[in-house]
């Protein structure tokens, strides 16, 4: 089957919707399906003032769309920027089916760096993901969330994996102090300065490139930045932490803890969305707390190693693609609508 990605972020830029995005479409390309996949590069695009890694694009013309969305597809709008704006609405205008996927918590962090209130940030959401048959969640956590503000379309799972093979426990080098490590970008939303200003007594270790970067080394000198890993380089620095802080309190899911958990390395977070969906407490995986410096000091006590690699063993690619294949709907190019697991 030929399946349509559209995306408003994607590479060079590094998250975890871009992750995903890669991650699924190399597991659907091994299943035989064709993927296209629709990013903005292919567009004419400027950078976003209040986060200039994301571009926006601009000038999607409609025969553009016509040609990417020939039947038979399968269609799936994966951001609410721009290009995800001008394919919803063509879509709507010609009764293709579409899913959609909530993937970033954008009212809370319009908020922080606009001052718009999150009432304004829902209202503009919904409206998006009212026009899709499915939204796609992560968790159940974040579903309830969506539900309680008012999101009314169906909605069904779309969880996360880890590549398996890439990370995995490793032998330590002896270390005076045990390792505490953060991986994800370098944001004033992600909460770091609660994790560098802990008095956990630990090396602390960032690994990642962001706005806030600067600041952080100036503030916590002693820290050791990394910059930005990839591949073997990050899971060899994974593998030699003893416990991972995730001191976010925005994201609605967290791929870099299922990568610690991956490791052999407990997680340490706030009991917040996200983490409260995939760290229980009391089974040698981490724990959540309110007290930051009290959730790394008991997990770095009670973490296990093969424990954390048991939970880490539920997220696999394949499944979660699964799910998305079991969510698509076919256009047929006479509006109708059939699932493609059928």
């Amino acid at each position: 089957m030929r399946i349509v990605i559209v995306t408003d972020t994607w590479e060079p830029e590094v998250n975890g919707v871009v992750r995903t995005i890669r991650a699924t479409r190399d597991e659907l390309t091994k299943l035989g399906h064709e993927v296209v996949l629709v990013e903005p590069s292919q567009f004419r695009h400027v950078r976003c003032p209040l986060y200039p890694d994301v571009r926006l694009a601009f000038g999607i013309r409609p025969q553009l769309i016509a040609a990417v969305l020939r039947p038979p597809c399968a269609v799936h709008i994966t951001t609410e920027g721009p290009i995800g704006h001008a394919f919803s609405a063509y879509c709507v205008r010609r009764g293709i089916p579409f899913t959609t996927c909530y993937h970033t918590n954008f009212p809370e962090y319009v908020q922080k760096y606009a001052h718009i209130p999150q009432a304004l940030s829902f209202a503009f959401l919904r409206r998006f993901h009212h026009r899709s048959n499915l939204v796609l969640t992560a968790t159940p956590t974040l579903e309830a969330k969506l539900r309680k503000r008012g999101f009314s379309t169906p909605m069904a799972r779309w969880s996360r994996g880890v590549d398996l093979q890439l990370f995995h426990p490793r032998p330590k080098r002896p270390l005076a102090k045990p390792v505490a490590l953060y991986v994800g970008r370098v944001a004033k939303e992600k909460n770091i300065e609660a994790f560098l200003g802990s008095g956990a007594d630990c090396h602390k270790w960032v690994v990642g490139e962001g706005p806030h970067l600067p600041c952080l080394q100036g503030k916590y000198p002693a820290v050791k930045y990394w910059g930005c890993l990839r591949g073997e380089e990050l899971a060899t620095v994974y593998a030699q932490a003893d416990v991972f802080v995730f001191p976010s309190r925005t994201d609605t899911f967290g791929m870099v803890m299922i990568e610690a958990l991956a490791s052999g390395v407990p997680v340490a977070a706030y009991p917040v969305e996200g983490p409260v969906d995939v760290i229980p407490n009391d089974q040698g995986v981490g724990r959540l707390g309110e007290n930051l410096d009290q959730a790394i000091g008991e997990a770095l006590a009670t973490g296990s190693p093969p424990a954390c690699r048991r939970l880490a063993l539920r997220y696999n690619w394949r499944a979660c693609t699964q799910q998305f294949l079991d969510s698509l709907l076919v256009y047929e190019g006479n509006r109708m609508v059939s699932r493609l697991a059928a």
